[in-house]
């Protein structure tokens, strides 16, 4: 496939960036009056109009029009396999509840993991397949997917079959997370520590026999899992060869993050409450700082920090935590512009936040993030723009009009 009369191509590089950090993610690759070239599911090449080549035989060739051609968004953190919806607690956050008010009555993610348990695996993929499709139309092209709302070893089982399945069928790039510890079974209430045994002792050892998982995570916070009970379950997931990603700091400074770091932990995600400490640390390693601006608006909570993070010299990334109970969207253009407009990120930064960071968070950026020749061909063409920065500017205006991901074009 040929496409000229690219009016920008955006986040080109030559292919050996795995992430940006500090200041490098307000630098991004643009191409003014380009052209692009794909072969079967990867970039080739690319160019100036004044260098583009002639069609070959039996080429596809499509004229941009001057609209602009960014790479497919890389979205880090979802719960996008659910039953149902919850709007019932849409309107306690109305009438005043919070987050932690609504999980201390038996709501929240136990309310999901009520539905999930009756909903068959058929329909629950059903469902999902909703929202995958709303993604992927949206320009997603890369997204990590977690259990977490079965709470039981079967329906964990069965939601990460779930996962497993839209990945065959569809032309997203999924990783799966296991997510055991998102919140105790009802049927452990009251003996947490017998909970986080079955998570280490039967679920990670069962998941990893079926290869359901490429990473482990816990929600270590003020309500849910101690520092230490986290520590056993990401010790337990390593020998399993699951590497971490962790819900850190979204209700209070939990020591998340240090647990998350000293572990290795591919990212710690949320964030909307951390300290110097806490950004010191994440600016002197490689753990990627996830934040999920989708969850602070919809819950009303703090942003994470990253304006600071990213002057202290951090890896940022935004995700768009797409759940029922806290974000139930997938709109990473919005997740985009919230963080310019909550978040005080530069246009540049919030896509390559989104894009080139959000897939070395799910450690795909070798083949994710960015438009190189060798990558996945997964990206989006937009109506023309008067300027890069009027992407995020107009936050609502449906800009993008075609998507294709490893080279098929999907329905936008």
């Amino acid at each position: 496939m040929l496409i000229t009369n690219i009016g920008v191509l955006v986040g080109s590089d030559g292919g050996d960036t795995l992430f940006l950090r500090g200041k490098e993610m307000n630098t991004i690759g643009l191409i003014e009056n380009a052209w692009l070239r794909t072969e079967k599911d990867r970039f080739s090449a690319f160019g100036s109009m004044d260098s583009c080549p002639e069609a070959e035989p039996g080429e596809l060739c499509i004229d941009a029009k001057g609209g602009y051609i960014f790479p497919a968004f890389c979205d880090s953190h979802t719960h996008i396999v659910y039953a149902g919806s919850r709007e019932r607690e849409f309107i306690d956050k109305i009438n005043g509840l919070s987050y932690e008010e609504i999980a201390k009555r038996g709501g929240g993610i136990l309310n999901s993991a009520d539905l999930l348990h009756e909903t068959p695996e058929k329909e629950l993929y059903r469902q999902a397949m909703t929202r995958v499709h709303e993604i992927m139309a949206m320009g997603t092209g890369c997204v990590e997917i977690k259990s977490g709302y079965g709470l039981t070893t079967a329906d964990e089982m069965k939601m990460l079959r779930v996962i497993k399945r839209i990945a065959e069928s569809t032309p997203l790039k999924v990783k799966a997370t296991f997510l055991g510890a998102h919140a105790v079974g009802r049927a452990y209430s009251g003996r947490q520590g017998e909970y986080v045994d079955l998570v280490c002792k039967e679920m990670i050892p069962a998941v990893a026999a079926e290869g359901l998982a490429d990473f482990v995570d816990v929600f270590c916070d003020t309500g849910f899992f101690t520092v230490e009970e986290t520590d056993r379950i990401l010790e337990a997931g390593a020998r399993y060869g699951l590497r971490p990603k962790i819900h850190a700091n979204e209700l209070a400074v939990s020591g998340g993050v240090q647990v998350g770091v000293a572990h290795k932990a591919l990212s710690v995600d949320h964030l909307e409450r951390i300290g110097e400490e806490e950004i010191e640390i994440l600016a002197a390693g490689q753990t990627v700082a996830t934040m999920l601006p989708g969850a602070s608006f919809f819950l009303g909570m703090p942003y994470g920090p990253a304006r600071k993070a990213i002057d202290s010299g951090a890896i940022v990334a935004l995700a768009s935590d797409y759940n029922p109970g806290s974000s139930p969207s997938g709109n990473m253009r919005m997740v985009m512009s919230l963080g310019c407009i909550k978040m005080k990120m530069t246009p540049a930064e919030a896509i390559n936040a989104t894009t080139i960071n959000g897939a070395y968070a799910m450690n795909e950026s070798r083949d994710y993030g960015s438009i190189a020749p060798g990558k996945i061909a997964s990206f989006y063409l937009t109506k023309p723009m008067s300027s890069l920065d009027f992407f995020p500017y107009a936050y609502a205006t449906p800009l993008i009009s075609r998507v294709w991901l490893k080279g098929r074009e999907v329905e936008a």
